[in-house]
């Protein structure tokens, strides 16, 4: 195996990198793999926060190598027990490392251009919102829920979505209730709002693989099944919570007086439904952390510390948010006709912004228990990923890349191909000593 050059000279491409060699290249000469498949990463140089290390990007923002943070003299290289699975995670971490996680959480939320990853999802969130919608009735018409359950959940969304949106969407949900029966039609339309609001729950996996410092490996079929898995879980719980919510006042007392439930019953309904409302919201951030990212993360946790202060902080960022545009806010006289949609966006951007905080903050939590129990996390998560096969792919082709633009840069940019012919034959023919036929 070829040893990296100590010159700082960069390494050829296709040379292979000695993983036993210590690299002496500045940051300005050394050369970066572009993909965590390049076996090159485990030990390659770092100048920016966003390309890939042990297990995903350097949580520092300055230049470093995986020899600098330490005097260690064996390399930082992925090695058998290593992992930060096998981590106990029972005690409480000390002061100092719960300052640690603050910081690096707050500095993170910035380096990781949260703020941009949180309009990019408030976005994907807006266009998802009308298929999801169809989504819901239409699971709730293959539950057989249509008539009355029905007209009060297109009531409670009446009053939640913005009167724009809900003027474009109201068709579409009428007809999805006006179908005879859930034939065909039916599940076909159920799949096309399926794949149509997936959208957010695939950039919130981007997103989360950004925070955690990973790339995505995943197989296209792989990555999408498992997102529309997830997206068709949501909205089996969203059509779940809306249900919840609408069961209440009336309509709760009409249907216990046909189940025969007393009044006592009714009145602990009536308390009992917030906390299993509670309990959904939980449910589906706590997946939304756990299964998008290309981690394999310790253990599913149903409320991390992260998940709890996110859920809370939202919760208090809505109620402040309504005041605000209630008593303060003049939306209706800069928006017009567009203030419900404006509203929206800016109240989601928030949560989304919160959320993905929360997972910055369970990222560095992680972090810092791998440093107690004495793993080398100082650079990234000592966590394997789900899957390589993506970048092993984009690795390749990354390779091929730049074998194309070598041919191109040799042959004053005549040919993609055959690098040592065609350059050997432009040459002959700048010398004027080509041979002729």
């Amino acid at each position: 195996m070829t040893h990296p050059p100590q010159d700082g000279t960069p390494r050829d491409p296709g040379t292979p990198l000695d993983p036993t060699a210590r690299h002496a290249a500045t940051p300005d000469t050394a050369t970066f793999p572009r993909t965590s498949a390049d076996p090159d990463v485990q030990i390659t140089q770092r100048s920016h926060p966003t390309e890939v290390g042990l297990a995903g990007t350097p949580r520092t923002g300055h230049p470093v190598t995986d020899y600098d943070v330490l005097d260690d003299p064996e390399p930082r290289v992925e090695r058998p027990g290593l992992d930060g699975r096998t981590v106990d995670r029972s005690g409480r971490l000390p002061a100092a490392s719960w300052k640690f996680v603050l910081r690096t959480a707050y500095a993170g939320f910035f380096r990781d251009h949260c703020i941009d990853l949180a309009a990019g999802l408030s976005f994907r969130m807006l266009l998802s919102l009308a298929p999801a919608l169809v989504s819901l009735v239409s699971i709730l018409s293959l539950a057989g829920q249509s008539g009355t359950i029905v007209n009060d959940v297109m009531d409670e969304l009446e009053r939640i979505v913005p009167s724009q949106t809900w003027s474009t969407i109201r068709p579409l949900l009428d007809s999805v209730l006006d179908a005879p029966s859930p034939g065909l039609g039916l599940f076909v339309g159920l799949a096309v709002a399926l794949w149509s609001s997936s959208g957010y729950v695939k950039s919130f996996g981007r997103a989360m693989n950004r925070v955690v410092g990973v790339e995505e490996g995943r197989g296209p079929i792989v990555f999408n099944l498992v997102m529309y898995l997830l997206t068709l879980g949501m909205l089996i719980l969203g059509a779940l919570a809306l249900l919840v919510f609408v069961l209440s006042g009336p309509l709760a007392s009409a249907i216990g007086g046909v189940l025969g439930m007393s009044d006592v019953t009714l009145a602990v309904w009536n308390v009992a439904r917030w906390f299993l409302l509670a309990g959904i919201v939980v449910l589906c951030v706590a997946v939304l952390y756990h299964a998008t990212p290309n981690l394999k993360q310790p253990r599913f946790r149903w409320l991390s510390i992260g998940a709890l202060i996110a859920i809370v902080v939202s919760i208090l960022a809505t109620f402040g948010f309504t005041f605000y545009v209630s008593q303060f806010g003049a939306f209706n006289a800069t928006y017009g006709a567009l203030t419900g949609v404006i509203i929206f966006l800016v109240w989601v951007f928030i949560v989304n912004g919160i959320l993905l905080f929360g997972a910055e903050l369970d990222c560095e939590l992680e972090r810092a228990r791998e440093l107690r129990a004495g793993l080398p996390a100082e650079v990234a998560l000592q966590l394997p990923v789900r899957s390589t096969k993506l970048t092993q792919k984009q690795a390749r082709q990354a390779e091929e890349e730049v074998r194309r633009a070598a041919n191109l840069r040799a042959t004053a940019g005549t040919s993609q191909k055959d690098p040592h012919g065609t350059a050997r034959k432009y040459e002959q023919k700048a010398a004027g000593t080509q041979p002729k036929h």
